[in-house]
């Protein structure tokens, strides 16, 4: 059986029955897990004969009123040995509460048998009596568990974060009925269009290839050794990625043809169809337990995932209680500190509010039936302003429309331009100098770049900045944004990149302590940032070229936000063709990027419009001050 460790999603990894989160684990405060629970190992059979390994940690003071709270992993459990007996990550909350701890190896991995498929399809109804998927498996899991671990009281929790979401939300499919309450957390829903790997049709390259290498490796017994990191033999991402040159050499050099995700990735993700098939939130039908999806404003992994799943659950099911969180948190950030994110201090323990306010009221209500739990549509924490909000509905129904527009000489307002003759900004585009994604020199994505001032590309000739006016009262914008533009190229095809921006005054505090030494006087905080790849302007199935120097209508959607720019800041929106190597480089010719040759790169003028005929602007949603 062939087992490797996906990691595209490893830094998801970061709740009970998964690897270590880089923040340090609420479940490290209070010792004695061993002596609170005894460990018992199980192979559940499936409806067609496999059997995945499950772990099952029972409170040694065993009554009759405990949920079973499961997780299904694809990463592993060690060490897979019924003596070692250890807190696997569960907070303490969770243990006073005396769940009963299940967690599982997903088909394929490590101990379970099976073929393990990345982000596998949910099949069509009706099933034949062999036939599985992700909600099969869970149902089937569940049915044994119900039946055969003891001291339970008849309803069962599942709960994940990243990768672990999409088994969460894949597991509530046709709900078991002992299924009662589901927490996808920052769960993976479209890995090919707005998840890990694809953003736009554009390449999350730092964020993949270390991961996919790594863990790609075949393990003689990956229940006990671990794969090997990558050595990219320097600590600046930025060089390493361009000195490899197009994308076709790093799976000539490093994956030879090896690795699963990345022969998805450059062999079938362009094929629309092959992509669709593996959204699971297309699927989340018939569920029937109380849901409360979750994730991070700041989650540089599975920001779309999270809200995607939200809406389609509200969307296909009506009559559940189908909750929101949405925490100013990086990826996985609310099972560990939720203080700060970078430089950008929140003045309170976010995390802490949300596992004991919203999320520990969430399972006691819904799997120990407590009656003194309101909940409400949506936890919404507003940046910015640093508060929560509680929302009947998301985004808010008291939302206005509004536009800001680019102007002449950099501005941004909210009038569009009255010139009607030929009015654009300019800027020449060169694939072998792209904008940087970050000014941190390192190999992979850091999780705060989606917090990093931008003053860095500010200054680039090859970025160009629109802002208003300092502000004369505060503005929050709360919902998706859409980015409708006007641009042209002299190339064939061209990445396009926009920013919503919040820069601060010139007498904004610095950090205290400060050992980074920031400072934080017109901080150009970035809020939200999405790429698109022009090719795809007319739909993933339909690619097509750009005819030179033409005006073009392109228009697109960035997840949403919640964020108050305050009275004096300025809203500001940078537009560039690079976002390098966060996002993998557009040749600027219309071919297949995976397949590229040096020759296709080439240099290119953009022109970005903003005059009566051809407007570009962002639209946003503004809630009105009372």
């Amino acid at each position: 059986m062939r087992h490797f460790l996906n990691l595209t999603h490893l830094l998801a990894a970061v709740t009970f029955g998964t690897l270590a989160h880089p923040h340090k684990s609420v479940a490290d405060s209070k010792p004695g897990f061993a002596q609170r629970y005894t460990k018992y190992e199980h192979r559940i059979p499936m409806r067609d004969g496999v059997r995945l390994y499950t772990t099952v940690y029972l409170p040694r003071t065993l009554g009759s009123n405990h949920p079973i709270l499961l997780q299904r992993t694809p990463y592993n459990q060690k060490p897979y040995t019924i003596d070692a007996v250890h807190n696997p990550g569960v907070p303490d909350t969770y243990l006073d509460e005396g769940f009963i701890l299940a967690i599982q190896d997903v088909r394929g991995q490590f101990a379970s048998e099976g073929e393990f498929e990345d982000v596998r399809p949910i099949r069509a109804r009706p099933l034949g009596p062999r036939d599985t998927d992700e909600s099969t498996d869970t149902w089937d899991t569940i049915d044994w568990l119900v039946r055969n671990v003891p001291g339970h009281n008849g309803n069962v929790g599942l709960q994940g974060i990243s990768y672990l979401g999409f088994f969460a939300a894949a597991g509530m499919i046709e709900s078991h009925p002992a299924l009662k309450a589901v927490s996808p957390q920052a769960p993976v829903a479209d890995l090919f269009n707005g998840d890990d790997a694809l953003h736009n049709g554009c390449f999350w390259l730092s964020h993949n290839f270390s991961f996919i290498q790594s863990f790609s490796q075949e393990l003689e017994d990956p229940t006990r050794q671990s794969p090997r990191p990558f050595d990219f033999k320097t600590p600046d991402g930025y060089q390493f990625f361009l000195e490899q040159g197009p994308l076709a050499n790093l799976d000539t050099r490093y994956f030879k043809g090896k690795a699963a995700l990345w022969n998805d990735v450059i062999h079938r993700s362009t094929n629309a169809a092959w992509a669709q098939a593996r959204d699971v939130t297309q699927h989340l039908t018939n569920i029937h337990a109380a849901v409360l999806t979750v994730g991070g404003w700041f989650d540089a992994e599975d920001l779309s995932g999270t809200l995607k799943t939200y809406r389609a659950t509200e969307r296909m099911n009506p009559g559940i209680y189908n909750g929101l969180v949405m925490g100013p948190w990086s990826h996985g950030q609310w099972h560990g500190d939720g203080d700060k994110l970078g430089p950008i201090d929140f003045r309170s323990n976010t995390a802490e509010h949300f596992r004991h306010e919203i999320e520990l009221p969430f399972f006691r209500r819904f799997l120990k039936g407590a009656t003194n739990t309101e909940l409400a549509e949506a936890y919404v924490f507003e940046t910015g302003t640093h508060r929560w909000r509680r929302e009947s509905a998301w985004p808010p129904t008291n939302v206005v429309n509004r536009t800001l527009f680019l102007r002449e000489d950099g501005r941004l307002a909210f009038e569009p331009s009255p010139d009607a003759g030929e009015a654009f900004d300019e800027y020449v585009s060169d694939p072998m100098r792209p904008v940087p994604s970050t000014t941190r020199i390192t190999p992979g994505m850091p999780g705060t770049y989606m917090v990093e001032d931008q003053r860095f590309a500010a200054r680039r000739p090859d970025v160009l900045v629109y802002q208003t006016e300092p502000l004369t009262e505060d503005l929050t914008v709360a919902g998706p944004l859409t980015a409708s533009l006007h641009v042209s190229t002299t190339g064939t095809d061209s990445d396009w990149v926009v920013k919503l921006i919040d820069v601060y005054t010139g007498d904004h505090p610095d950090p205290e302590p400060n050992p980074a030494g920031v400072r934080m006087g017109h901080y150009q905080q970035l809020v939200r940032g999405e790429p698109f790849r022009g090719k795809y302007r007319n739909g993933y199935d339909r690619p097509e070229a750009f005819v030179p120097g033409k005006a073009t209508p392109v228009e697109f959607t960035l997840p949403d936000v919640c964020h108050t720019f305050r009275a004096g800041h300025r809203i500001m929106i940078q537009i560039q063709s690079s976002w390098f190597p966060l996002s993998d480089r557009n040749p600027q010719t219309f071919c297949d990027i995976f397949r590229a040759k040096p020759e296709d790169f080439r240099k290119a003028t953009q022109r970005v419009y903003r005059d009566r005929q051809r407007p570009t602007g962002l639209k946003i949603q503004v809630i009105p001050r009372h």
